[in-house]
């Protein structure tokens, strides 16, 4: 299965955005911003149009950020719970109940984590008393 674009408009300019906005050359721009913004204090007298100029400018890229964000968060989210599923699903001896666990209740999937926590408790205690899984699963 060859990797598709994404259809939607905005999947590709979340990704492109996320991408762009990731580099050292994004985190230069904004501080290059920063400093001209500084630079000008002085010009404008450090009025309040000029504070409110970087204030209001801030505000609007992180508002429309915590979006793009967020898309590419969650689909980067679904593809690990996949390849994940996808291991789950093809070792052999696996819980296939496992998977999908994502969409259990908190308290369903506190019963199962307590579970596996007792069982990563008891291979610690094995593993102190110098048995390996192996051992103790024969």
């Amino acid at each position: 299965m060859k990797p598709t674009k994404p259809t939607s408009w905005f999947s590709r300019f979340a990704k492109k955005t996320a991408r762009a906005s990731g580099r050292p050359s994004a985190f230069g721009l904004a501080v290059l911003v920063i400093l001209i913004w500084a630079i000008t204090g002085p010009v404008f007298h450090f009025s309040d149009t000029w504070q409110l100029v970087i204030n209001t400018s801030t505000t609007i890229i992180t508002f429309l950020m915590v979006f793009l964000i967020q898309c590419t968060q969650n689909r980067d989210a679904e593809a690990v719970q996949v390849k994940l599923d996808e291991l789950i699903r093809a070792i052999s001896g696996a819980h296939n109940a496992l998977l999908d666990l994502e969409e259990l209740e908190e308290d369903e999937l506190d019963k199962i984590r307590a579970g596996y926590g007792k069982l990563a408790k008891l291979a610690r205690k094995n593993l102190e008393l110098g048995q390996t899984e192996a051992e103790v699963d024969a």
